[in-house]
């Protein structure tokens, strides 16, 4: 059996349990309610029907002569019509509610009066009558009917009849209890089916939902990456449809992220390729021209070559070691070591040996800063290479001749630098891609080139030190970068 199908049975019984839980808790509780509105119908309907029967007899007999029971006459009369209706109990009273006759056995008479607040209560009401004292059943309360007993106008007393007989509340009792099997019975097989039937429809259309959302499912794991579900936007089905949907987005995205990035790479490889076999090929060229002539070969050229296959190995050992360092930096592996430090001290050393190759290029280096600068707190290797980073992107681009400054101010939160230069400048369609790696050769396709690293490492450095890097440039009128260095 598969999963689908024991988690669909699991949900199915689930489902079932609950409604017929909750449909035979309501069935017991309309079988309590029924039978209890079944006994007070009765005795309502009884009380209607039999409830003159003592004022026919108090009428039409005379059960009391000169203030004392006719037992003669009466004992005939009132055994009649217990015969007759044998749910009537008839007992004489006299004016206090003392029972003065009866016609019951004795031993089954339990008290000798009733109450008869009840009896005054009963002849005052209308329609809706009290439940009165029941003689041979003290605790319970009865259904009854009273007429007072006239002699020469004067009342002597009262006929009260008591309308529910034990002999009938042992039938009622009865036949309650196999209304209540009944009515149980007949909830219970309905409550199943209801169970089944509702149920069976709520399984299916949980399970058909289901299904649809699996097909949406399945045709996002074989390929159609814009498969979504649709139309469940509500209860737990809009939660499980809206977290697939937003999924399937982070998935695509992600999908998307890593093509861009096999695309780069790609390209990295492809520049990489190309930046390496140029000096490789000059290198490879003297060195050869080298072996085969060096007897023919005057010192100075032997010189000259020999400074070209140094300069080319140099070119390789700077693009191997920029290749390094950005992968350290995209592998997030490399650990900042922070500490304070005089940030003017450091730019002077690092401007003082740029300052050879900036009198052969007759390039003006220069350092603008007050006397008095906050230190910084940061790692003094990687704001080092920032700054030799931005130092070789503004010699690359700035012709001979040209003017390289690299400006400090200080912040309310740091130091502001600014390196900037004379050069070719920056197009503003190009001032945000010249910080994505590999990006360079596309944006000087016919000038200076490179891998297009150098800005990309600046960039991850200064977010190791929660900073941001802005260039401000137009094309043709150079080009500055600016950033802050924070304080500690």
């Amino acid at each position: 059996m598969s999963v689908k199908t024991i988690g669909g049975n699991l949900l199915f019984w689930k489902i079932s349990g609950v409604f017929a839980s909750i449909l035979i808790i309501l069935g017991i509780v309309f079988v309590m309610i029924a039978s209890r509105f079944s006994k007070s119908y009765y005795m309502t309907a009884h009380q209607q029907l039999f409830g003159g029967i003592a004022q026919h007899l108090a009428t039409f007999t005379q059960p009391i002569k000169n203030g004392r029971p006719d037992t003669t006459v009466t004992h005939d009369i009132i055994h009649s019509t217990m015969v007759a209706n044998p749910s009537v109990e008839v007992y004489l009273l006299d004016t206090l509610g003392n029972i003065t006759d009866y016609v019951v056995p004795e031993a089954t008479v339990q008290i000798n009066k009733v109450d008869m607040s009840k009896v005054r209560e009963w002849l005052a009401a209308g329609v809706a009558k009290p439940l009165g004292d029941n003689p041979k059943h003290p605790g319970d309360a009865s259904i009854f009917s009273v007429a007072p007993v006239l002699e020469n106008g004067k009342k002597v007393g009262y006929v009260y009849a008591v309308l529910a007989s034990q002999k009938q509340m042992e039938i009622l009792a009865t036949l309650t209890d196999d209304l209540n099997f009944r009515l149980a019975a007949y909830i219970f097989f309905a409550a199943l089916l209801g169970v089944f039937v509702v149920g069976l429809l709520t399984f299916f259309l949980i399970t058909d939902s289901i299904c649809i959302i699996t097909g949406v499912v399945k045709r996002f794991k074989d390929g159609d990456h814009s498969a979504r579900v649709h139309g469940y936007a509500k209860g737990n089905l809009g939660v499980l449809t809206s977290t697939f949907n937003d999924m399937a987005d982070v998935i695509v995205d992600n999908i998307e992220k890593i093509t861009a990035t096999d695309r780069l790479r790609q390209e990295l490889i492809a520049n990489v390729s190309h930046d390496l076999r140029t000096p490789l090929s000059i290198m490879q060229g003297y060195v050869e021209t080298l072996m085969i002539k060096k007897e023919t070969l005057s010192a100075p050229e032997k010189e000259r070559y020999l400074s070209i296959v140094h300069e080319g190995a140099r070119k390789l050992s700077g693009l191997v070691d920029q290749l390094f360092q950005y992968s350290k930096l995209e592998a997030n592996v490399v650990a900042v070591q922070k500490e304070i430090f005089p940030l003017g001290e450091l730019i002077s050393d690092i401007l003082s040996s740029y300052q050879l190759k900036a009198g052969e290029r007759k390039i003006v280096l220069s350092l603008e800063a007050p006397p008095v600068l906050p230190p910084v707190f940061a790692d003094i290797a990687l704001t080092e290479r920032v700054f030799q980073n931005l130092l070789d992107n503004a010699f690359k681009f700035t012709p001979d001749g040209g003017r390289i400054t690299v400006s400090l101010t200080e912040t309310g939160t740091g130091v502001r630098i600014r390196v900037a230069d004379t050069g070719v400048g920056i197009a503003k369609a190009y001032q945000e891609q010249i910080f994505e790696r590999y990006k360079q050769a596309e944006l000087y396709p016919s000038g200076q080139k490179g891998t297009g690293l150098g800005l990309a490492i600046v960039r991850k450095i200064l977010e190791l030190h929660q900073t941001t890097i802005e260039v401000v440039s137009e094309s043709g009128k150079g080009a500055a970068f600016e950033f802050v260095m924070h304080r500690s």
